[in-house]
């Protein structure tokens, strides 16, 4: 007999996985289908975790958090070897791993190993050791994205990498280009950095990260430069070889303006496509983009009835932390269900660079050109108590405040702990609460925390506010 179900989602990342939890919670009968063993998706296994996990690690072996705490600068007393850099990665992704599948076993959901396609609205073909088919009365694809290969770059996965492979090398490059200076791009360049190789950076645009406040991203890139990463910007890589082994570098490449560069190794980190290939969507009718993204109304349902997308698969923002509350969603509408019926317009970016960024509002940029009149408070690491205890040496967490209300308006963090900070400035702005919010609050001291309440000192100073004593 055909197995029938109230609801199969087409893997499991963080949409699928948390999609999943919600429907059996609520009593539904679910099956997950995962082409691999490996539980998680690209959240677990590619994307968030291992490499939020290599940028601590990098922390630690290079001792960035301990530098100017001892009068001298910690050193290891060996060279840390690839070995050494991934066995925390591989600790993190493992344990995860474990956990997602225990999780579906306390949930009583099934699991399916195996390449699922979609034969109908109601019916779903898993392809593994044996192919069989499962009816169910709602689908949801959560397949992820995976990175986009242009062509003209031969990716081997030991010189030539892309995001993914690049967390299974078996060395640490002596040098490396990376392609593309979004988030990706910026995050593995501190990364291999620290790790000690010699990183350029090459970007089509003449910035980095648009979209982050020019402040925050000046200060970013900067730090970048003191750390001797290279930029190279308004260039493009036109072709990539491979050298013989006789060679010192093992990658050739010649820019858009003609010029060769040469490294150990290579890394393309400019895009990802959406993982919609093969699903049997598009014989169906469902909408799917030129980059594979999977089109979705607000309720991330698709064009067929009874068949719904989240998480990276339908395209921005393609975060874990979004992707998630998608799925989560999905479950709401599909089952009628009360509680989270959408997710939230606005949301927090996390920058796992080192150090950390994280934003969230309306930037000075985007003030000035909607015409609001603002008030700007910055509070530097170094200035606090808790800096000055860490030996932070940069580090800035900035408000952008109406003038005249005094209502925080947006908050943005360069520095150790951003991702974290970042929340609590997310309540202030949602609340829109003011400056005065702010600095009446008790915070513990000395803590990182504290340079909110410097910040909106500092935006009393600059908005000349008389009818309040700064203290600062």
């Amino acid at each position: 007999m055909t197995p029938t179900y109230d609801l199969i989602v087409i893997g499991s990342g963080p949409a699928g996985e948390k999609a999943s939890m919600k429907a059996a919670y609520y009593g539904y009968k679910v099956a997950v289908v995962e082409k691999t063993d490996e539980y998680g998706g690209a959240g677990t296994n590619t994307g968030t975790l291992p490499s939020k996990t290599l940028k601590e690690t990098a922390v630690y072996f290079s001792g960035y958090d301990e530098k100017g705490l001892f009068g001298v600068d910690k050193s290891l007393d060996r060279n840390a070897d690839a070995q050494d850099f991934f066995f925390r990665k591989n600790q993190v992704v493992d344990s995860q791993e474990q956990s997602i599948e225990d999780n579906f076993r306390l949930h009583n959901i099934d699991t399916f190993v195996g390449t699922g396609s979609i034969v109908d609205a109601h019916t779903v073909k898993v392809e593994g050791e044996t192919s069989q088919e499962l009816s169910t009365r709602f689908i949801l694809v959560a397949t992820g994205s995976y990175p986009f290969h242009p062509p003209g770059i031969p990716f081997d996965k030991e010189f030539v990498h892309d995001s993914d492979s690049i967390l299974h090398i078996k060395r640490i490059p002596k040098s490396i280009v990376i392609v593309g200076a979004g988030v990706i791009g910026c995050e593995y360049a501190t990364i291999f950095a620290y790790m000690g190789a010699k990183v350029t950076l090459v970007n089509g645009s003449d910035e980095i990260l648009t979209f982050l406040d020019h402040e925050i991203r000046d200060a970013l890139q900067a730090k970048m430069e003191s750390d001797g990463i290279r930029f190279l910007f308004g260039n493009r890589v036109e072709e990539v070889t491979i050298l013989p082994h006789e060679h010192e570098d093992n990658v050739h490449a010649i820019l858009t303006n003609g010029d060769p560069l040469e490294a150990d190794m290579f890394l393309y980190a400019a895009g990802r496509s959406g993982s919609s290939s093969g699903l049997g969507l598009e014989a169906l009718g469902v909408e799917i983009t030129k980059r594979g993204s999977i089109c979705v109304d607000n309720c991330y349902a698709t064009s067929v009835p009874n068949i719904y997308a989240a998480g990276d698969v339908i395209g921005f923002p393609s975060l874990a932390s979004t992707s998630m509350d998608q799925g989560r969603v999905c479950v709401t509408h599909m089952f009628g269900l009360h509680g989270q019926e959408k997710i939230s317009d606005h949301f927090p970016y996390g920058i796992y660079t080192i150090p950390e960024v994280s934003v969230f509002g309306v930037t000075e940029d985007q003030a000035e050109e909607q015409g609001i009149p603002i008030v700007i408070g910055r509070a530097r690491y170094a200035d606090s108590s808790r800096g000055k205890i860490l030996g932070a040496k940069e580090g800035l967490l900035k408000l952008i405040v109406e003038k005249h209300t005094r209502i925080v308006l947006g908050v943005h963090i360069f520095g150790s702990s951003a991702t974290e900070l970042i929340h609590y400035g997310m309540s202030v702005v949602e609340n829109r609460e003011t400056l005065s919010n702010i600095t009446s609050r008790v915070y513990n001291t000395p803590t990182l925390h504290e340079l909110y309440k410097n910040a909106a000192y500092n935006a009393f100073i600059a908005g000349h506010y008389l009818d309040h004593p700064t203290g600062h």
